[in-house]
């Protein structure tokens, strides 16, 4: 047990690395406002391979950082609670529902993870601004910004963040399909068991 936590652990140490690195890989920034990075691409792949709190807590740590260090500090607890989100619906989808990391075909890990990779990030294309909108009209009142974010909001998404789910959706779907065979055969598979996977959610 404690050898698996530590595989996990640094699985997770690891994910919030790679999450920052995906965020510096593209920092740009539509004119909606909308960060376009491949960084939660490893938030995904964290929950598919750890399961939804190891994932989504390494992609909040990793992309919150990402932020700090980025300039854009003030938006740093928005991101870590959307990250975290994404994670846990990830968990939710892949180890809960579906039980990927159990012995299944491959057309079934493959149809579920990009059943957990497409509803997490398809859900955080509408959770994100209204997160933004309830922000800036509740906790920290700001009319333009407010604005911003419901006109996002009644327009579903952005064109930016449509094309940042697609794209993370993929790399994600074909990173865990290329590192789960090789995982196994070099026995260092971060399996997430039944009770885990009660927890996944």
């Amino acid at each position: 047990m404690k050898n698996t936590n530590l595989i996990k652990i640094t699985y997770a140490g690891l994910m919030a690395a790679l999450c920052y690195v995906g965020y510096a890989v593209f920092p740009a920034i539509s004119a909606s406002g909308t960060k376009v990075h491949i960084g939660n691409a490893f938030v995904v792949l964290g929950a598919l391979l750890l399961g939804g709190p190891y994932g989504g807590l390494a992609g909040a740590i990793g992309l919150s950082l990402a932020d700090i260090l980025g300039g854009y500090a003030a938006s740093a607890p928005r991101t870590f609670i959307c990250k975290l989100v994404i994670g846990l619906i990830v968990g939710l989808v892949a180890h809960k529902i579906a039980h990927i990391s159990q012995d299944h075909q491959k057309s079934y890990i493959l149809k579920w993870s990009s059943i957990a990779a497409i509803a997490a990030l398809a859900f955080n294309c509408v959770f994100e601004p209204a997160l933004k909108y309830v922000w800036f009209t509740l906790l920290t009142p700001n009319a333009e910004k407010a604005q911003s974010a419901i006109t996002a909001l009644l327009a579903v998404t952005t064109y930016a963040t449509i094309i940042n789910a697609v794209i993370n959706s993929v790399i994600a779907i074909v990173l865990y399909s290329a590192l789960r065979p090789a995982l196994n055969k070099a026995g260092i598979f971060p399996s997430v068991g039944k009770t885990e996977a009660q927890k996944a959610a």
